[in-house]
């Protein structure tokens, strides 16, 4: 599973120009959200300026580059498609020339009525360069912002969107940022020395050494000119709807997220998964990266000395370009190889967050055994995954996802573990500590914070829909 970026917004107050330089590292803070692209806009007093390319942070910007955009003012972007293609027309920020100016946007999320705010916009002859939502909601901002000031601009485009996302727009010398009523996509605002920040996470406030301050709160709006902030609640729900997954999953364990510290979270998973699946064991080791911090809370709540028993690769091939499957395996054992020496003769529980297809769980299980495991037992900080992701991460259909049509035990079986134990979604919130209907558990449940053709959506959170339909319904489009 991959999300689909990370976005940050910067203003410095005057007679500071290093606002790329510090996009810059916070992008590459940000670097584990999308490794497509990345992108950079600023205004430097006269004008917007754009830089962007395709491939990793430091491939993209050179030291020139970011001296030439030396600014006080601007915003960033890293990409993974997960609608649109991966190509250059797509990458972010996007910049639209309007009547009056120029508009830079960038966008965390998915929306899940683009296609028909597109049609309503295209009948009115406006014409798209990208197969991008971000340009939907640049779209619609640009159209509301001919009559109205940008607080009104924003109200009605909130007011219009259905999905999720967080958003930066550079307008002139200001950095505007909101984000969706429900809370979906992580959003937070930090101090600088000299300024203010938004983020998606908070690692890229402290990569820079500034302070984090909050979450951006759902449905508010953050404007930042001359390093000073102003905000404004535009929309306030009774629940909010945070995307499970980044609390499990996409957020760097050193950051704050809905004001939990994620790597907190993760050893309380890890713990409460050992108390609902215990098992005798002599060893604990994770699926690198994902899952270091949950299988040290495991350990630190069953006692089982935790001790690697998988080494990664982090220069690995992409496994599913390479024909043939005896290929394919060898990149497997490319990217992850077993420590046999602290594997042979044990019982060993391997901890992951999650488990999608199967198919690399299989892998990874026969590899142990190889090594010469006794027992493999496999423990999974999320609950089974049973849906698909229409929100802003790039996950595969039912038919693809092993858990939506089988069992715990089949799932075992298929995967060749002793033992497979998932915690459960009760667990999960309490070791969270935020209440279960604050988060959207549509993977997991089938049941999503907004309404999506063909699934089943909670009814608490249906007015904000409604509100959407009578607008589009009376004209607020067209």
């Amino acid at each position: 599973m991959r999300d689909e970026c990370g976005i940050v917004g910067i203003s410095l107050g005057a007679g500071h120009r290093d606002a790329p330089v510090q996009i810059y590292y916070s992008l590459f803070a940000l670097q584990h959200r999308g490794q497509e692209s990345a992108g950079i806009s600023v205004h430097d007093g006269k004008g917007t300026r754009t830089k962007k390319g395709m491939g990793l942070v430091p491939q993209v910007f050179s030291k020139d580059d970011l001296i030439e955009l030396a600014s006080s003012t601007g915003i960033g972007h890293v990409r993974y498609s997960t609608t649109g293609a991966s190509s250059i027309e797509n990458a972010q920020p996007l910049v639209i020339n309007y009547r009056d100016g120029t508009l830079s946007l960038a966008h965390n999320g998915n929306l899940v009525n683009s296609q028909e705010l597109r049609y309503r916009l295209e009948a009115e002859k406006r014409i798209f360069l990208s197969d991008l939502d971000t340009e939907v909601i640049a779209q619609v901002f640009i159209k509301e912002f001919s009559r109205k000031d940008i607080r009104g601009a924003v109200k009605d485009v909130v007011r219009m969107l259905s999905g999720s996302y967080s958003i930066v727009m550079l307008i002139d010398d200001k950095v505007v940022a909101f984000r969706d009523p429900l809370g979906i996509k992580p959003f937070c605002i930090g101090k600088l020395d000299s300024g203010y920040i938004v983020a998606s996470e908070s690692s890229a406030i402290d990569v820079l050494g500034g302070m984090y301050l909050r979450d951006v709160k759902p449905g508010e709006l953050v404007i930042l000119q001359n390093g000073q902030m102003e905000t404004e609640q535009l929309y306030r729900l009774k629940h909010s709807a945070h995307c499970l997954f980044e609390h499990i999953y996409f957020s760097r364990a050193d950051s704050i997220l809905d004001s939990k510290l994620i790597y907190q979270s993760r050893i309380k998973i890890g713990e409460r998964l050992y108390e609902e699946h215990p098992i005798d064991a002599d060893i604990v080791f994770p699926v690198p990266d994902s899952g270091i911090t949950f299988a040290l809370g495991y350990s630190k709540g069953s006692k089982i000395p935790y001790l690697e028993g998988l080494m990664k690769n982090r220069y690995s091939v992409r496994t599913f370009i390479l024909p043939g499957q005896d290929m394919r395996e060898t990149a497997v054992r490319l990217k992850l190889n077993t420590i046999k020496a602290n594997v042979a003769g044990k019982r060993v529980v391997i901890v992951d967050d999650s488990i999608v297809r199967g198919t690399t769980s299989r892998r990874i299980v026969d590899m142990v055994r190889a090594a010469g495991a006794k027992e493999v037992h496999v423990r999974i900080g999320s609950p089974p995954i049973i849906a698909p992701c229409y929100l802003g991460i790039d996950m595969p259909t039912r038919n693809e996802l092993i858990a939506a049509k089988k069992t715990v035990r089949d799932v075992e079986r298929l995967i060749n573990a002793d033992t497979l134990g998932y915690i459960s979604l009760e667990g999960l919130v309490s070791s969270i500590g935020i209440p279960e209907e604050d988060f959207c558990t549509g993977c997991l449940t089938g049941t999503y914070p907004v309404e999506i053709t063909g699934e089943r959506c909670t009814t608490s959170q249906l007015k904000i829909t409604e509100f959407q339909k009578k607008n589009l319904k009376y004209g607020a489009i067209l």
